[in-house]
């Protein structure tokens, strides 16, 4: 399959980008100083580190018999589900349970009822965790008065990230009852400060390695990433300037009286009735950025009107209205309905098309999210591309930038351009850095899935076996499948591979 840039399969790609202009940052972050925007272009500093979701210590092959079997419905949008996934994994580990592969919601918004199966590759995600857990496609059949029936789980509303104790007790015990149970919802159901490394290595094993999309929506990425790519460099920005999303926040004021109504009303019927402040709200970075905000953004940086940019985002709350300045500034815009292929149409709107607007922005030169707080496409995406080898993530710190835009907005344009790059410039780039709350694990999982080339600390080091291999060969010397990596010193360049890592 022919991609435009080397893509991770087992482990991570190490492109390593020149340091001129950047200065060392704290955890090997880099903070810019008098930048050459040309070098936003290659990906972050390692400083030493590489990814390894392989185990550390001792870590043996589930036993044969299990306690039962864990079934849950993941609820949320793709990425919630993703997450979702994960920790299902981890929660089958704990229990030594057998995992019932995993249901996705096919909800009112996504009106998509592809599930697992028609996203994710099924055959490599049970080869890829054989060494974890023990999983079946579905619940077996039992017995019953003569006749041959479907096991029926026992069904249980977990807590919100709830603590592994939840699991090993409570959902144990009902699981040994009854032989199954059924989690439903499981969108954030497993607590993600988790004090055991092997557990979050286990995690982004499922995410970074056993979660691939399936071939054809592989191939349909990789056709979009080649022709954005043809020309040179690109970005891909995630625009969250969504009905959804402005409702949620509470941002509404700038819309006119009919589009108000439209939000409040949204919000009415999809969130808990509460007491939003347009102004309040914005001044502490909750309003996601404008698309003319994101536009200025990147001509502050640097960006000229030359510059490529994929965008990933739904239908744009208000239309052109919204999108013409962006659009002025920056006018070489696309997204999947304008270089990706006719068929894709079809499924624009479910999951198959934020798969692909995933994978896009995967391996995008630069990734820039535009509201990370709640979003699990953004925070995914920022923690993939951080183990994919620290490429370059432009984060906008909302907070720090919402006096600017407002006094920009009042006629003070003095300085706006340096103001705004100081506080750009204040950032990591997608380098390694400490996890602060309330940063995601998913967002970024240093620094258990990752190990030092050089370590200081012995905890740091690399695995003595490959350290590209999913498992290594600490699952009681168990043959595991090699996978060459491919690399390239080239990201321009266009490189053949057998597979692509999701």
């Amino acid at each position: 399959m022919c991609v435009a840039v080397a893509v991770l399969v087992a482990g991570t790609v190490w492109l390593c980008a020149s340091s001129a202009g950047f200065m060392e940052g704290p955890y090997g972050g880099y903070r810019v100083q008098d930048v050459d925007v040309n070098k936003l272009w290659t990906t972050a500093g390692s400083n030493g580190w590489r990814a390894s979701s392989a185990p550390r210590s001792y870590w043996p092959s589930p036993p044969a018999e299990t306690n039962g079997y864990l079934r849950v419905r993941c609820n949320g949008g793709l990425n919630q589900q993703r997450s979702a996934i994960c920790n299902a994994v981890v929660a089958a580990r704990i229990m030594n349970a057998t995992l019932v592969l995993p249901e996705l919601d096919t909800n009112s918004f996504w009106r998509d009822k592809s599930g697992f199966p028609g996203i994710y590759d099924v055959p490599h995600f049970l080869k890829t965790l054989k060494h974890d857990v023990h999983i079946v496609t579905s619940l077996p059949g039992i017995m019953s008065k003569g006749k041959t029936k479907k096991l029926k789980a026992h069904k249980i509303v977990p807590p919100r990230d709830a603590p592994l104790s939840w699991y090993t007790t409570l959902a144990l015990e009902e699981m040994k009852k009854y032989g199954a149970i059924y989690l439903t919802p499981f969108s954030h159901r497993l607590a993600e400060d988790i004090d055991d490394p092997e557990l979050q290595r286990l995690r982004c094993r499922v995410n970074y390695h056993a979660l691939r999309f399936k071939p054809h929506i592989m191939k349909i990425s990789n056709e979009i990433v080649n022709k954005l790519r043809s020309e040179g460099h690109f970005m891909s920005i995630h625009l969250r300037f969504e009905m959804d999303m402005l409702a949620f926040a509470g941002c509404i004021d700038i819309f006119t009286p009919e589009e108000q109504k439209i939000l409040i009303e949204y919000r009415e019927k999809n969130f808990a009735k509460k007491i939003l402040v347009y102004r309040d709200r914005r001044i502490i970075g909750k309003c996601p950025l404008t698309p003319e905000e994101v536009g200025l953004i990147l001509r502050a940086i640097g960006f000229d009107n030359s510059t490529r940019i994929y965008l990933a985002s739904g239908e744009i709350f208000g239309g052109d209205r919204f999108m013409s300045p962006f659009r002025a500034m920056f006018p070489r815009l696309d997204n999947h309905s304008s270089v990706g292929p006719e068929k894709l149409e079809e499924n624009t709107r479910g999951l198959a098309g934020s798969a692909v607007d995933y994978m896009v922005c995967l391996l995008s030169d630069i990734f820039m999210p535009t509201y990370d707080g709640p979003s699990n496409f953004a925070n995914n995406l920022m923690g993939h591309r951080l183990y994919y080898g620290f490429r370059t993530t432009i984060t906008p710190n909302r907070k720090a930038l919402a006096p600017i835009f407002m006094d920009r907005e009042e006629g003070h344009v003095t300085g706006f351009e340096d103001r705004v790059r100081l506080v750009m410039f204040n950032t990591h780039f997608g380098g390694p850095h400490k996890r602060i709350h309330p940063e995601s694990f998913y967002t970024n999982s240093w620094p258990e899935c990752f190990c030092h080339m050089n370590p200081m600390n012995p905890s740091d080091k690399c695995p003595s076996d490959d350290p590209h291999d999913v498992i290594g060969g600490q699952l009681q010397n168990e043959e595991i499948e090699d996978v060459d990596l491919k690399t390239t010193d080239n990201i321009e360049s266009t490189t053949q591979i057998e597979e692509t890592m999701i």
